[in-house]
């Protein structure tokens, strides 16, 4: 038996969504038990979420339609996570972008305009409306000088019906077509995990930060100081750490786990 008092005093729990909250839109086995257990006893956490379609907003009412009530402010994205990002690095504030509402809204808040001529930037996020012409704009900035921006490193994502290619699979073929790396603004970046623990109001080592992924989720927690979770119920299973060269602090099978 695993003794996981010391994980229950933790002031904070930073959580990601994907295999961890939901499969698609099924509500996972223990999450509801999770989240009244972090608001009895007056944790701090937030649902931060590689996943670049949805807003904030949107992410709530998805929960609410699973029978959660979170407020707005508990959720971050990596497509906020860009957009503040691009803001701060931006010289022309425009874009090219292969994406969902989620992204491109948190651009245009930015102040990111959107267009197709010479845009400074092509950001690539999550969405299921990929074309052979996007891709071949897409490819032709990069070409001639636009810079390329990935939401996030995540190569596939679980979903209700298995497996799903997520937005690093969907941005290989411009890297692979032009020679070119993008960068990456989701977990693991630092720059996400130091957003979501100024927004908790804590330091690292007052947080712990739960996940299905050991390449996003779980290093990103270990570079922070954070304490860690690997939960199975998404795309890990009790081998997965084994190729990796740090492991979580703790394995379970759920969130359910971490409540007593």
């Amino acid at each position: 038996m695993v003794d996981l008092s010391k994980l229950r005093d933790k002031k904070g729990f930073i959580c990601d969504m994907d295999g961890v909250i939901y499969h698609g839109n099924r509500l996972l086995e223990g999450v509801k038990r999770f989240v009244e257990w972090l608001i009895r006893e007056n944790k701090r956490f937030l649902f931060l979420t590689n996943a670049s379609e949805r807003s904030p907003k949107e992410l709530k009412q998805k929960l609410e339609r699973m029978g959660l009530d979170i407020p707005e402010e508990n959720f971050y994205t990596s497509a906020l996570a860009t957009a503040k990002f691009l803001k701060k690095q931006t010289q022309k504030n425009s874009a090219y972008v292969i994406g969902e509402a989620g992204l491109t809204n948190a651009l245009y808040e930015a102040g990111i305009s959107i267009n197709d001529v010479d845009p400074e930037y092509v950001v690539v996020g999550e969405t299921r409306n990929l074309s052979y012409d996007s891709y071949v704009r897409a490819v032709q900035f990069v070409l001639a000088g636009s810079k390329l921006i990935g939401t996030n490193p995540d190569i596939s994502a679980p979903g209700e019906s298995g497996i799903v290619p997520a937005c690093g699979a969907m941005i290989s073929p411009i890297e692979v077509a032009t020679g070119k790396k993008a960068y990456f603004v989701g977990k693991p970046n630092p720059l996400m995990m130091r957003t979501g623990l100024k927004m908790l109001g804590l330091h690292a080592q007052d947080a712990v930060m739960v996940g299905d992924r050991m390449d996003t989720d779980i290093v990103a927690g270990v570079e922070s100081g954070m304490e860690t979770v690997l939960v199975l119920s998404g795309v890990s299973t009790e081998k997965t750490p084994n190729h990796f060269p740090y492991r979580p602090g703790y394995i379970l099978n759920g969130v359910g786990d971490i409540a007593p």
